[in-house]
């Protein structure tokens, strides 16, 4: 008969007592601790023997830049990279966890924790880890487990999101997506619908920034009839719409406080009050949502409730960007151009040597969105069977370097408004805060005015726009 091991789970902070506590907690949760107050320790303990998850805190003197927790963090990933690692840090440090999940942490907590949460955290990221010996993902191997066509690329970093993606597919787990605009949220929110057991329901999406607030509870929750002047007849919201299925809530970050607290009810007990009603209702949902925001920094600022923040990130996804997996640029720009081709009924239309090397250059800063939207501008403006790099610079040209030549005679004013929220975008490489302050317009009337000119790249606050291949 094999023994199963206990987990062994390392804590790694220069405070006694955050030692003692969290020890407790783990032994309660059936698990076994280790504690060390120091980055060599810790070293040497996982040197020493076999360890499933370390929690380690950013600071161990009395430095507070959390220089010396991103230290460790990245000799623990280069000697252990399989290893989890949950980061503990206080609210005033929340920049500097974010920086430290995109170096290759798990995921962080706050001091001080929510004792439930935490276990919760920690039995997830736990089921998620890869344990010594795990095959290298490829691509066919995860295609062979799940379902996910639409997304196309085999970077390492793709892999290991959709790795992530197919596991926590199978459970209710609430799931954040974070990622820039146009790499491709709603797709993989999608997916994990899609290989979930709720598939046979199709799922409810919402953008969360186009609800008023006026109407949220309305829209979320519907009401009865006579609830408001206008309410003819009973209407179902959102929420009672997605029983049996998956709530995808994109944008979740555009949400104001006082209508996160009415969401917050839902996430908690599965229950909803429709406008009107006297008795609440029960809906068996499963929360995805998305943001190009750093939620985390929300909280720390105040915008957004930290309780419903840990109601929606048990598991968190962070997409790459297209920037930072340029080996799948060859491989997106082939599938888009087909795709597209064949939508226009273009026939076969290929791609030359340098034009894949030229989109391989590229910085897009908008992504999938924005190499969809250039692909497809040069397949309308060049009537050829194979693209070249010359074609996509001229229609660049094209599209955008003629406004750039002109002043404002001879242009409508649709034309001057593309020109002038397209050179700001430029300016301001697609942060879409400083766009719109720029323009003297709000985050939600800079986004209906991208959607109508067909700009992307935003990459602080953009819309995801829908489309085949990101969002």
């Amino acid at each position: 008969m094999n023994h199963i091991r206990t987990q062994r789970i390392l804590i790694v902070d220069d405070d006694a007592a955050v030692q003692v506590s969290v020890a407790l907690l783990l032994k309660q949760s059936g698990f076994e601790a280790l504690c060390c107050d120091d980055p060599q320790q810790a070293l040497a303990l996982l040197a020493a023997q076999p360890v499933d998850l370390v929690l380690q805190d950013m600071n161990f003197s009395m430095q507070t830049s959390g220089e010396e927790g991103l230290a460790l963090l990245a000799r623990i990933k280069q000697r252990h990279p399989l290893l989890p690692v949950l980061l503990m840090t206080a609210w005033g440090s929340i920049a500097l966890a974010v920086k430290g999940v995109k170096a290759g942490a798990a995921n962080f907590f706050t001091k001080p924790w929510n004792n439930a949460q935490l276990v919760e955290l920690i039995k997830a990221t736990l089921e998620l880890g890869g344990a010594p010996g795990t095959p290298r993902l490829t691509r066919a191997a995860l295609d062979a487990q799940f379902d996910f066509g639409g997304i196309v690329g085999e970077h390492p970093a793709l892999l290991r999101v959709l790795a992530t993606l197919g596991q926590v597919a199978r459970t209710k787990a609430p799931v954040l997506i974070l990622g820039e605009s146009g790499t491709g949220k709603e797709l993989v929110a999608d997916a994990i619908h899609r290989n979930s057991p709720r598939a046979a329901l199709a799922p409810v999406k919402i953008n969360m920034g186009a609800i008023t607030p006026s109407l949220f509870e309305s829209e979320m929750f519907g009401h009865v009839r006579g609830a408001f002047t206008d309410a003819r007849a009973d209407r179902k919201g959102y929420v009672a719409s997605a029983n049996g299925s998956t709530l995808f809530m994109d944008e979740i970050g555009e949400l104001n406080r006082a209508d996160q607290v009415k969401l917050l009810r839902v996430l908690q007990d599965q229950s909803y009050l429709p406008v009107g009603a006297s008795r609440a209702e029960q809906a068996d949902i499963r929360v995805v949502s998305a943001t190009n925001q750093e939620l985390a920094e929300l909280v720390a600022s105040g915008e957004f409730r930290e309780d419903l923040f840990y109601r929606l990130n048990l598991i968190t996804i962070r997409l790459p960007p297209l920037r930072e997996r340029r080996s799948d640029i060859a491989l997106l720009a082939r599938h888009i151009v087909s795709t597209v081709a064949a939508g226009y009924g273009l026939g076969e239309v290929g791609l030359s040597a340098q034009a894949l090397d030229w989109l391989s250059a590229q910085p897009w800063p908008g992504n999938i969105r924005q190499l969809r939207q250039t692909l497809e501008r040069t397949l309308l403006l060049v009537d050829k069977r194979e693209l070249t790099h010359l074609d996509f610079m001229h229609a660049e040209q094209g599209a955008d370097g003629q406004g750039q030549g002109l002043g404002v005679d001879g242009m409508t004013l649709e034309q001057v408004e593309r020109h002038m929220i397209g050179q700001a975008m430029a300016q301001h490489q697609g942060n879409i805060s400083r766009v719109a302050k720029t323009l003297g317009l709000s985050r939600t009337a800079l986004y209906r005015r991208l959607e109508r000119h067909g700009l992307g790249g935003a990459q602080d606050g953009g819309a995801d726009g829908a489309d085949g291949d990101a969002r």
